[in-house]
């Protein structure tokens, strides 16, 4: 042990530590260790058990008080996150007590005299210090304000201002210390980089397989889910002949476990266990994720619902080639060997520092004798791109950013399909020219063609070289290695294509069943479907594992490849008997099927993808006899309001499709998508969007009245005109509270419509003694009294009858206990909330007569009024979404933008004597609450410039550089599908 320090110089510092898991106190007691061999006294608020710290630490300069005054997440397992709990708890916690927890941290931080606080995370320490006069500093990889952030989105935003006391508290702090595998934290001026902070081991590997007899011929692998009990039924067949399983945090009721399992003591000093293993079985978070690269031990990872910090240490793990990632279902079926095998070929290859601990030490030591840290230049830009990420929740800024680290872009760079700024059509159609010779020479075309789209093109490119990806030198990303896998190349293969779709005017009132507008854009997912003999499929080794442990050869089974897994904290693959989907000879019910997709949130998107499956089985009648194997690549930009996951259904359900000799039409193919996404995902919304992927094409809008789903025709984008999206940056969800709140707001609106209809009726009847005076207005009232639709009733009789009887807003309950119902069957009311109902109402009724009036005007005589109209209407569309909750700081300054553009530009017309302005409108899209915002311009080179000038703009305010959306491309329904077979196979054949 290293002498203690003679100078006399001795500091006090204050360390809070967060109540959410041991990883924190575990790191922390490497930094207080360093502290107080320098001399100094440490005083720990912890709520962590004593053992964690006095284990470790044997000194009287060691202090430990037992206090919790932040509480984390709020986890019902070892996987699973509670979110509306976890605010509620911190609420509970923190919120409410807050001026009497401050209070009493002010009194006792100068009771101990703190020369400095540190927090690890906790926010209302950094506010305790700067109220007691004293510097405090954060140690950490994350921030509660960033973990809050997601929850906050669907939860409710009445919650957010905890998110917003949790970074004010942050803004506190006098600098970051930050560590590897972090989060953006706009919250904190300045940073400074350690390396990763990990405990050492005490004891050799021999002495501890020697303590624990473990034979030198046995694999030894640690089950670690950080201080988390498990209660599992844990069973000899879930490891390979010839492993050990050390399990940590064994619950104290645990029933006798198997031979082959060993239970460690509940203070065991996980260091010296993990240092002696061939590999780790756990959660990822800090601890475990550190000291597994520290030790250069395979870690087999499950992915956790609902905690953000985990998608960035995972990345850190994979980048240094350290995890496999294994299905919760086989987690808990116990479907471990193919993993355990898997890892033990694995060669971490972390070679960066471990002594996080100690630098992190001497940087507090220096902090309290008051030296101030600076971070690099970028400081700046590194907050304001960690604050667009923050707001787009885990979505981030395209390009690089000296403070992030290389691994945080990777995943978009790799897949190189999408690019932020659009593509002349020139060099689309050299592009399409020059890869279209090289795709033919790998596959052949049995049926359709490409279209000219270079997407598809690409697209058939990534599937050439996935055949020689496996013997290739290049490393692969996970997602990558999975695809290469999943064909049989003797085989044919089904592509579909199905674009997003720009919201040009409509919007949210489709669910009232307006008339609504939409573009079918340039972005598309494409879809590549095989349809094989279970016999000859190639099934991954879990898969395999699957099928022997229940007895079954040749099963008809599912393999799910989804491109973009690392933009999202999803995972890359997704397998499934298609059994699974049948019960009793029967399919089995929508509920079951939500709920069999639900039960793990890594792979929930497989429901939006698989989901065709079950729909085709109980609408259709299919049967699947053969297995399925699927690659879906989307270069539809997830959380951006243009569709993402519409286009994912209608390319999904098409390419399924046309692989089974299914003839759907495209307009029932998109009413069955809408069924995956109410039915199986469980998401609340119209049919709209698939729709337009469906049924859309190239240059025109797609007008279609929402009743449910009345295509009444396309119309031309006149060639003076021209429309553009600018991604905002900020995620746009329809899962998200406000959404569903206004939705449901709109739907409570016209029930009570229905009611003062219903009621001016009984009433007329009883005045009018037998005369016919009112006979029109009762003929109006009973057409009123039964209204299916919001946007049938038109504005000058909702502004002449209901519009004053309407309340702001109303409670669950109190709605509930008057109207019993808002017979909305995609949304549920929470008794609970509080719910807007007169702007909810209004906007759909006038948005269907803006798109209406959009609509005739489009197709007038070109002039400048009638562009000045247009662009009157959009503005007018606009204020009416923040109207009703559902705009955004992002798009309301992107619109801010477009109107400065436009009004300059009108300016400088008016001194050249030239005619008009360039854009003239613009409106925000889709469920609103972030995404994207639709632009109207003249088809020029000059407005395209004006619209680079919009994203440079956005970029210098927010430090987030916008994706535009510019162009157009065919529906699925015009694209059709292509059938291709390895040209090689087709040579062999003749």
């Amino acid at each position: 042990m290293a002498k203690e320090s003679e100078t006399g110089n001795r500091l006090v510092f204050a360390y809070y530590v967060t109540g959410h898991g041991f990883g924190h106190a575990t790191r922390c007691v490497e930094v207080v260790h360093h502290l107080i061999l320098s001399g100094h006294d440490v005083h720990v608020v912890t709520g962590a058990p004593d053992f964690v710290f006095t284990s470790q630490i044997q000194s009287p300069r060691l202090f430990l008080r037992k206090l919790v005054i932040d509480c984390g997440v709020v986890q019902a397992d070892a996987l699973t996150v509670d979110r509306l709990a976890s605010l509620e708890k911190y609420s509970e916690t923190a919120v409410v007590p807050r001026d009497s927890i401050l209070a009493t941290e002010v009194k006792w931080l100068k009771s101990i005299k703190a020369d400095l606080v540190v927090s690890d995370v906790v926010p209302v320490a950094c506010r305790a210090a700067a109220d007691a006069g004293i510097r405090a500093v954060c140690v950490t990889n994350f921030s509660w304000d960033f973990i809050y952030a997601e929850y906050v989105v669907v939860a409710g935003y009445h919650h957010r201002s905890i998110v917003w006391q949790i970074a004010e508290d942050y803004s506190h702090c006098q600098f970051l210390i930050r560590l590897p595998g972090f989060c953006p934290m706009p919250a904190f001026r300045d940073v400074v980089d350690v390396p990763l902070v990990v405990r050492k081991p005490r004891k050799s590997r021999k002495e501890v397989r020697d303590e624990l007899g473990i034979e030198d011929n046995e694999k030894a692998m640690v089950l670690n889910f950080g201080g988390q009990s498990l209660d599992w039924n844990l069973k000899e067949e879930y490891l390979p002949p010839g492993w050990i399983c050390l399990v940590c945090g064994a619950h104290d009721n645990q029933q006798e476990l198997p031979h082959n399992f060993k239970k460690l003591a509940k203070d065991v000093y996980t260091p010296d266990v993990m240092a002696a293993s061939d590999c780790m079985l756990g959660k990822i978070g800090y601890g475990t994720c550190s000291e597994a690269l520290a030790y250069k031990l395979p870690f087999v990872f499950v992915r956790r619902d609902y905690f953000n910090e985990e998608p960035f240490l995972r990345n850190m793990l994979e980048y240094h080639e350290g995890g496999v990632e294994m299905i919760r279902r086989d987690l808990l079926v116990g479907h471990w060997r193919p993993y355990l095998e898997i890892a033990t070929t694995l060669k971490p290859s972390y070679e960066g520092g471990v002594n996080g601990g100690e630098v992190a030490a001497k940087i507090l030591q220096d902090a309290a004798h008051g030296k101030n840290y600076k971070s690099d230049q970028d400081s700046g830009a590194r907050r304001l791109c960690d604050a667009i990420v923050l707001g787009f929740q885990l979505q981030r800024a395209s390009g690089r950013d000296i403070s992030i680290p290389e691994w945080y872009t990777n995943a978009q760079n790799e897949l190189g399909f999408r690019t932020g700024s659009p593509q002349s059509s020139d060099a689309a159609n050299n592009s399409s020219s020059f890869f279209q010779n090289s795709v033919c020479d790998e596959f052949e075309i049995l049926h359709g063609d490409v279209k000219g789209l270079p997407d598809t093109v690409n697209f058939l490119k990534s599937l050439a070289e996935l055949r020689v990806s496996h013997s290739s030198e290049k490393p692969y990303i996970r997602e990558r290695k999975a695809a290469a896998a999943l064909f049989n190349w003797e085989e044919e293969i089904y592509v579909a294509r199905a674009p997003g779709r720009l919201d040009v005017v409509g919007g949210i009132a489709d669910y009232s069943g307006s008339l609504v507008l939409q573009m079918p854009i340039r972005e598309a997912c494409h879809v590549a479907v095989q349809k094989i003999q279970p016999a000859k499929q190639r099934l991954w080794k879990h898969a395999q594992a699957r099928q022997q442990a229940k007895g079954q050869k040749q099963t008809p089974v599912l393999q799910i490849v989804s491109y973009g897994s690392e933009l999202s904290n999803r995972g890359p693959t997704f397998d499934m008997d298609i059994s699974d989907f049948m019960d009793g000879g029967k399919p089995i019910s929508y509920e079951k099927a939500k709920h069999y997709f639900s039960q793990d949130t890594s792979q929930r998107w497989a429901a939006y993808v698989a989901g065709a499956i079950i729909v085709l089985m109980k609408e259709l009648n299919v049967r699947f006899e053969s297995s399925i194997s699927m690659l879906v690549s989307s270069a539809v930009p997830e959380g951006k309001g243009v569709s993402s996951s519409a286009s994912v259904e209608v390319a999904t359900m098409s390419a399924i499709a046309y692989a089974h000799g299914l003839n759907i039409s495209p307009r029932e193919l998109a009413l069955l998508c809408q069924k995956v996404e109410n039915y199986v995902v469980g998401t609340p919304c119209g049919v709209m969007d698939q729709m337009t992927c469906a049924c859309g094409e190239e240059n025109k809008l797609l007008a279609m009245l929402c009743q449910p789903a009345e295509v009444l025709g396309l119309v031309d984008i006149p060639s003076h005109i021209q429309f553009w999206g600018i991604d905002s940056g900020i995620r746009h969800s329809i899962g998200g509270a406000d959404y569903g709140f206004v939705r449901i707001g709109a739907f409570m609106g016209r029930k009570i419509i229905t009611y003062i209809a219903s009621s001016m009726i009984s009433q007329a009847s009883s005045n009018s003694n037998g005369h016919n005076n009112h006979e029109h207005d009762i003929s109006l009232l009973k057409t009123e009294a039964s209204l299916n639709h919001l946007c049938n009733l038109t504005p000058h009789r909702y502004e002449h009858t209901y519009v004053k009887n309407l309340p702001d807003s109303m409670s669950g309950e109190a709605f509930l206990k008057e109207y019993k119902d808002h017979n909305d069957s995609a949304t549920v009311i929470n008794a609970k909330c509080i719910y807007p109902i007169k702007s909810a109402t209004t906007h759909p009724i006038y948005e269907n007569f803006r798109v209406k009036a959009f609509k005739a005007l489009l197709t007038s005589s070109p002039s400048e009024d009638q562009l000045t109209a247009l662009g009157e209407l959009l503005y007018q569309c606009h204020y009416s979404y923040s109207g009703c909750g559902l705009g955004s700081y992002g798009t309301d300054r992107l619109i801010q933008l477009v109107q400065e553009m436009q009004h300059n530009n009108s300016n400088n017309n008016k001194s050249t004597q030239t005619d008009g302005s360039l854009l003239y409108g613009a409106k925000i899209t889709g469920g609103g609450s972030g995404g994207t915002i639709c632009v109207l311009g003249k088809n020029s080179p000059q407005t395209r410039q004006c619209i680079t000038q919009i994203q440079k703009r956005y970029q210098k305010a927010t430090g987030y550089k916008p994706f535009v959306f510019e162009g157009s491309s065919p529906g699925a329904g015009k694209f059709g599908y292509l059938k291709i077979r390895s040209r090689e196979v087709s040579q062999k054949n003749k």
